[in-house]
């Protein structure tokens, strides 16, 4: 697929039910400035634009991608036109369409309170479900709560610069979504040694058994793109919850199901028996150089 020959990426950004999480997250992006300026932006919700809600809800414009934020709800309306007319109208001339954050991916938070009507663009959860699956070969899922600025950056410069995108089967970007959230994480010498933290905002210490943190099963590169450049959830002393998993958001974020000690998921990939054999292994050893920094950290605030 090539985008038309204009200098600048024609794009418009429509809301489904969002909490405008992921706008405020685009406008933290470290390098917004120079992202706009290879941007004509038709319509925004906060950015300045060519086109009014009013002249795009007339469907007086057109664009190269279009960005959907929040869950798709068949009711919702803007300017009593309704949003499903709206996304058919742009979506059959744009090139892309990008799902912005796990609502407009998979249904989201959104999804999980009124799962009767509220999904993603063309899945719910994994279930191919909304209303442009029909049209899926041209939408990218962009999920997160909310999504890192710099994905979307990513994303946007690939298709300025008209290169191509290889897609998951979830039509997440491999280069953003093949690593799990648990590459990168400054603890992962904890994990492999069974230490575990006992509190949010420790420095020292693994969240996997005590905080419910699913770093080992989310495909995410937030340790590997930091937040403005300089951090994490995990680096912080916040576990991870998954939130770019299709089946976020589960209950219990900050804790860890177990049956009979034993943590109900497991890091993806490994067999369940062969992941409990080692972690047996692992708490076998007593590794004095980290529990002593546990300890001592703990014992220092």
């Amino acid at each position: 697929m090539h985008l038309n020959q204009e200098a600048k990426l024609r794009l418009i950004w429509i809301q489904g039910v969002t909490c405008n999480g992921n706008i405020h997250s685009f406008l933290n992006l470290p390098s917004l400035p120079s992202l706009l300026s290879n941007i004509d932006m038709i319509n925004h919700p906060f950015l300045e634009c060519t086109h009014t809600l009013e002249e795009i809800t007339s469907f007086q414009a057109s664009c190269d991608v279009l960005i959907f934020e929040g869950a798709y709800d068949p009711l919702l309306k803007r300017n009593d036109v309704l949003v499903g007319d709206i996304l058919k109208h742009y979506s059959k001339d744009a090139k892309y369409v990008i799902s912005l954050g796990s609502c407009a991916s998979f249904g989201g938070i959104f999804k999980a309170s009124a799962p009767e009507r509220n999904s993603g663009l063309i899945f719910n959860e994994k279930e191919e479900f909304g209303p442009l699956r029909e049209s899926k070969t041209k939408v990218i899922n962009l999920s997160g709560c909310p999504v890192h600025p710099e994905w979307l950056s990513y994303t946007l410069n690939m298709l300025i610069n008209k290169k191509e995108i290889p897609l998951d089967e979830l039509h997440r970007p491999l280069e953003l979504y093949s690593n799990l959230a648990h590459h990168g994480c400054t603890r992962n010498e904890y994990f492999e040694w069974k230490i575990d933290t006992k509190g949010f905002g420790l420095k020292e210490g693994c969240m996997f058994y005590e905080q419910g943190c699913r770093a080992p099963m989310t495909h995410a590169s937030c340790n590997k793109i930091l937040w403005n450049e300089v951090s994490s959830k995990t680096r912080v002393g916040t576990p991870c919850f998954g939130c770019t998993e299709p089946d976020f958001p589960r209950s219990n974020l900050f804790s860890t199901k177990k049956n009979m000690s034993i943590p109900q998921d497991v890091p993806l990939e490994i067999p369940k028996r062969v992941y409990l054999t080692m972690t047996g292994m692992a708490k076998t050893f007593s590794i004095k150089r980290l529990e002593g920094k546990l300890i001592d950290y703990k014992t220092t605030r």
